[in-house]
């Protein structure tokens, strides 16, 4: 279903690919937009070992374009350092394929919130947490992505750099 990767030599294992979504802070998620255009947006996100969660408004562009279609791509670069001279780029990325919906109960959403809350404020309180949570819930929105297929790439030299490391 998943298309090989073309270079599977520079295929990043499963470990590296899911602490690479660990410690990332923003991504590019990527879903079928109006009139068939693709609608790639910059978010924030936190990734619980299995699943990834967004938060969003109650209503725009993104919640449109899950609701018509669920499928999804996110991506993190994590690394993207240009070598001139050598006319290359230094790059680490992760790709996932997956199924997006929207996190209906409260419960479920409340869990995923303070998973974004500890991941962007992991030095505030909870109940500093649970003011601000509480102050925005009525406007905010959980998206969650079941990961169907996740691969990552990089570049030869940081491959040779992770080995040498080894």
């Amino acid at each position: 279903m998943f298309r090989e990767m073309r270079r599977k030599r520079q295929a990043l294992p499963q470990e590296e690919c899911a602490a690479i979504l660990h410690r990332g802070t923003s991504g590019v998620l990527a879903l079928a937009g109006d009139d068939g255009y693709p609608y790639a947006v910059p978010i924030s996100y936190v990734y619980d070992g299995e699943k990834l969660f967004f938060h969003c408004a109650v209503t725009g562009h993104k919640v449109d374009a899950v609701r018509r279609c669920a499928k999804a791509s996110f991506c993190v670069v994590d690394q993207d350092q240009v070598s001139p001279a050598e006319y290359t780029t230094r790059y680490r990325s992760v790709i996932a394929f997956g199924t997006m919906r929207m996190v209906e109960d409260d419960g479920e959403k409340r869990a995923a919130v303070e998973k974004l809350a500890v991941k962007y404020a992991p030095e505030d309180t909870a109940e500093n947490r649970g003011r601000a949570i509480d102050r925005d819930w009525s406007r905010l929105a959980i998206l969650e992505m079941t990961i169907d297929h996740l691969t990552g790439k990089e570049a030869k030299a940081l491959m040779a750099l992770r080995q040498s490391a080894r």
